[in-house]
């Protein structure tokens, strides 16, 4: 039942997503391109879903969306989802498609908080992001460590 809840909250927060400015990201980096079967749209899903319910591993996000198959194409996914599929979509997608559709969501969250209180006096912005969901997203051929790993 908790992850039926959980899948609930998934929809209900991708309803509020700017999916134009998803597919624009995607499109400066050709990320879909030469890429069949499994979309940055796809691997994006997957690891919100990984991360709002906790997953720890590709095992751990291929087992829980598995069980629920019937529902993933109401969620918004159109490939299969595989640990191997995972697996290729984190190599081979590239990061920048994330951190940049990462930056619309903040000039998009920014300004409804820009009266509340934070309980700090701050001279400047401040950004909290749990990383948990950019180690996924850029992850590269190149291995730990390579400049693309550093970016973000």
């Amino acid at each position: 039942m908790r992850d039926e809840c959980r899948t609930d909250r998934l929809l209900q927060l991708l309803d509020h997503l700017p999916s134009y400015e998803f597919q624009k990201c995607v499109g400066r980096y050709r990320g879909d391109t030469h890429h069949r079967g499994f979309s940055c749209r796809d691997q994006y899903l997957a690891m919100a879903f990984a991360q709002l319910t906790y997953r720890e591993s590709l095992r751990d996000i291929e087992a829980c969306l598995g069980a629920m198959r019937g529902k993933l194409y109401h969620m918004g996914f159109r490939g299969r989802v595989t640990r191997s599929t995972l697996g290729d979509a984190n190599e081979a997608h590239d990061w920048r498609i994330f951190a940049d559709f990462a930056l619309v969501l903040i000039a998009i969250a920014r300004p409804l908080y820009v009266n509340d209180p934070l309980g700090v006096d701050l001279v400047q912005a401040m950004y909290a992001l749990d990383s948990t969901l950019s180690i996924y997203a850029c992850r590269s051929s190149r291995g730990p460590g390579s400049a693309s790993t550093r970016a973000l």
